[in-house]
């Protein structure tokens, strides 16, 4: 979502802190910022509405906007309109201060209308400006910045991540952090503050997370992290252990195009020393669970957002059919705000790409506090998620830049169906059938790669639905699941409107659609109801809809039932949606960019949703 960049040292920050800002385009935004404070002890304020490149045009000449400190921002709009007024950085009442802020201060009301009571005048509708305020409040009766953003943050109810500063102390960057991501950077005698170590990898590799109400004091020669009561906080350096090639397109003409051909590394990354060949098992040690730990499970709770629910229903099937465990799938939007059961013996999975995602954050707290271990699946080292969680795995697919997900899907889903063998074995699997999960699973990457290959036959499929308005999805078992991620891609980066169903479902109201005109993508591979999907598809077929079908290769009867058929390899049944999303994957890529549209920064849409 919203993006922060900050630097300070001996450089010209205003060249860092924008091209900082260019690697948190994929994140989304509409409006972008910066605040810088001059060799005059003057702070300057550029905004713009749009993208960075505007911003760029209204900068004044590199000598005019010299400055060894600063602070940078996108915005994605919440409180009030994509404006210039609305961007981000925010002045203080006295303009002395400088704030950019992500997250929401949901009691910006009452907050405002005592500042204003005090005399206060606001020009934008956000509720970051009220935080901006608040803090000159305080600093013109205390002329101490950090201390003027403990009493501020003190009174705040909400998240933040926030970066301030001061024309007065033009040697000083204060930030801190609570429900939003926030990340210092170390450099030699210069530091830098992010929400993404995107934007600063270039720089540095050494960083340190902050913590939730976490303060740090950043000036050139070093830095001081305290807590909210003025404790201070002894810090954990970091290091990045991936280069600035990560975040690059190369060849590809998008990010998205880039990741989904990273697949076969992927989900090699996602299994690479964790295949016990010797017990035909899987080791998963950072589930920080004993063997009889995991004997004793007898209910698994999973809750995710998006594609990562999707994720997260394919390992329902997984687990349930190889573990005999009941698993249920919650949005963590849902879970954090009902009363949810969370009996003795559940254990909770949240499943978060960025780690940052705010309902799930809200609902792995949610269920530590009802007694669940909570376990994380996730992407980025040294997340909250990451941090907050009891235990879990890293999904190790590399940086994903692309808003639309794919690598971190079947990243996902190959940890998923890990779990589901480890605890198959601990029950109910033999090592006959654990080593035949185990040998399918390492021919997955070169299968992807196979289906890779048909990337121009894909594309010319594209281009004969460019101009449609709607599509159904169809999937049957496991790869139910894989229908609706196939529908959410389409929807998200070509804005064609797709739903996917249970394909026995589609005669219980979605049929009424069906008509020459409405693409009907539907997977069909052989298993074990594969004569059922057929019958599905000769309903649709019996009204004219247009059917693209995912077959296994050699399927020749399918040919029948379809206008056009993608094939792709065999493999055992819970392994197929790494097969068959691949090729839903490409279609939807080719239809939005034969549209002519951004397919890495879809529009209204933001990468780490930080935000409710």
């Amino acid at each position: 979502m919203c993006g922060i960049v900050g630097y300070i040292g001996t450089r010209n920050t205003t060249p860092i802190v924008i091209e900082g800002l260019k690697r948190l385009e994929y994140r989304g935004y509409d409006s972008a910022g910066l605040a810088i404070i001059d060799n005059n002890n003057q702070l300057s304020i550029y905004k713009q509405k749009g993208k960075i490149i505007e911003l760029e045009r209204a900068l004044p000449e590199p000598e005019k906007c010299f400055s060894n400190i600063g602070i940078g921002h996108t915005r994605w709009a919440t409180h009030g309109e994509p404006t210039v007024v609305n961007a981000h950085p925010h002045t203080s009442y006295c303009k002395k201060i400088a704030l950019v802020h992500n997250g929401i201060i949901e009691n910006y009301k009452p907050l405002k209308e005592k500042l204003i009571s005090s005399g206060h005048i606001f020009v934008s509708e956000t509720d970051s400006e009220v935080l901006a305020q608040l803090i000159g409040y305080f600093y013109e009766k205390t002329e101490d910045l950090v201390r003027a953003v403990k009493q501020a943050l003190k009174l705040v109810q909400g998240t933040y991540g926030i970066a301030v500063i001061c024309q007065d102390n033009p040697r000083q960057i204060v930030a801190a952090r609570k429900g939003s991501p926030l990340i210092l950077g170390i450099g030699d005698d210069e530091f830098f503050i992010t929400s993404d170590v995107s934007a600063i990898i270039i720089h540095t590799k050494r960083v340190i997370y902050l913590h939730d109400d976490e303060v740090v004091d950043i000036n050139p020669a070093g830095f001081i992290i305290t807590n909210l009561e003025n404790e201070v906080v002894e810090a954990k350096i970091s290091k990045i252990d991936w280069d600035i090639s990560a975040i690059e397109k190369g060849s590809y003409k998008h990010f998205m195009l880039k990741e989904i051909f990273e697949q076969p590394e992927s989900i090699e990354n996602a299994f690479r020393g964790r295949l016990n060949h010797k017990l035909s098992t899987i080791r998963l040690g950072g589930l920080n669970l004993s063997s009889q730990e995991l004997r004793n499970i007898n209910r698994i709770v999973i809750i995710a957002c998006g594609t990562s629910w999707h994720s997260g229903l394919v390992g329902k099937y997984v687990i349930e059919s190889l573990a005999r465990i009941p698993v249920e799938v919650e949005y963590a939007s849902e879970f954090r705000y009902r009363n949810p059961i969370v009996p003795t013996g559940t254990i909770v999975f949240v499943i978060s790409q960025s780690g940052e995602t705010a309902d799930t954050l809200a609902a792995l707290r949610e269920a530590q506090a009802r007694g669940a271990k909570v376990l994380g699946i996730t992407n980025v080292v040294g997340s909250t998620i990451a941090r907050e969680t009891d235990g879990g795995v890293y999904i190790h697919a590399g940086s994903e830049i692309g808003v639309a997900s794919t690598k971190a899907f079947t990243s996902q889903v190959t940890v998923l169906i890990q779990l589901g063998i480890l605890l198959g074995r601990m029950n109910h699997l033999s090592p006959v059938y654990g080593k035949k999960f185990l040998q399918e699973l390492k021919q997955i990457p070169a299968k992807v790669n196979e289906i890779l290959k048909s990337n121009d036959y894909i594309k010319s499929i594209a281009e004969t639905m460019v101009n449609s308005t709607n599509a159904i999805y169809l999937g049957r078992g496991i790869n139910f699941p894989v229908a609706l991620e196939g529908a959410l891609k389409l929807k998200e980066i070509s804005y064609i409107h797709a739903e996917g169903y249970p394909a026995a479902e589609m005669k219980h109201g979605p049929i009424a659609l069906i008509d020459e005109n409405m693409p009907v993508i539907a997977i069909a591979l052989k298993d074990e109801i594969h004569e059922k999907i057929i019958s599905n598809l000769q309903e649709v077929k019996a009204r004219k809809g247009r059917i693209i079908v995912i077959a296994s290769k050699g399927d020749e009867v399918i040919k029948d039932f379809s206008s056009e058929v993608i094939y792709i390899p065999e493999t055992i049944d819970v392994l197929q949606p790494l097969l068959s999303v691949i090729p839903l994957q490409l279609l939807a890529y080719h239809i939005a960019d034969l549209r002519g549209l951004d397919v890495d920064q879809p529009r209204n849409l933001a990468k780490s949703v930080t935000v409710e």
